[in-house]
């Protein structure tokens, strides 16, 4: 069922119908009656339809006044990623957080990075152990047992569009902050990310977040989603 959407005509009526009977109450549009009324009814239709705005602007998704409430509740915008860029952004966030129902699966951790605009892949490696490494993989020691390495465009560009964004948003924004900060939260304590974007994203070597280096042979994956 919709919302009602009353317009100033409607409250005209129904207040006319709500006077007293009589020569002197008259109802015809050049009545002072009915200009002072006529001049009473615009603001209950903006009334109206800023309840019928409540609807919509209390949902995470479509939110835009309520964003700050939302962003406070969920504990945005976060330190580690600083302000969203836009809007959208911002709103991708908070749905992301709000409906994410956790997980230790790799299934679930490109799920998440979706809610949030990026596209991702996820390699996991296995120490190197006689019989059952192949030939040509690296020899990779024990801690890489809980490495994951998550595979993401070099840029992931947002761009603004008309519906969605709000004055002074950028036409076009990118960067993998939000991306490295939120996966961060939600990934398993044991496990260790490795960041790879663009050409090294199969391998090789890999630039890490805090700027290093880690040279992985060929990164032949053990598993990959």
């Amino acid at each position: 069922m919709l919302a009602p959407n009353f317009k100033a005509a409607d409250f005209l009526a129904a207040m006319q119908a709500l006077l007293p009977r009589g020569r002197v109450w008259p109802r015809d549009p050049d009545a002072v009656q009915t200009k002072t009324i006529a001049g009473l009814a615009p603001c209950y239709e903006r009334q109206t339809a800023r309840a019928n705005y409540l609807l919509v602007d209390a949902f995470p998704a479509t939110t835009y006044e309520l964003l700050p409430e939302w962003e406070s509740t969920l504990g945005l915008p976060d330190p580690c990623a600083g302000p969203a860029a836009s809007v959208p952004q911002r709103r991708a966030q908070v749905v992301a957080r709000f409906t994410s129902i956790g997980g230790a699966s790799i299934t679930q951790l490109v799920a998440f990075a979706a809610s949030l605009g990026y596209a991702i892949t996820v390699t996991q490696f296995a120490p190197a152990r006689v019989g059952q490494s192949r030939v040509g993989q690296p020899l990779c020691g024990v801690a890489w047992a809980f490495a994951w390495q998550i595979n993401a465009p070099l840029n992931t560009v947002v761009r603004s569009s008309v519906g969605t964004a709000a004055a002074g948003d950028p036409l076009a924004a990118w960067g993998n902050a939000v991306l490295e900060c939120e996966l961060r939260s939600v990934m398993p304590a044991h496990t260790i990310p490795i960041f790879s974007y663009g050409s090294t994203a199969q391998g090789g070597a890999v630039t890490m977040s805090d700027g290093s280096m880690v040279v992985t042979g060929d990164g032949s994956p053990v598993l990959t989603a």
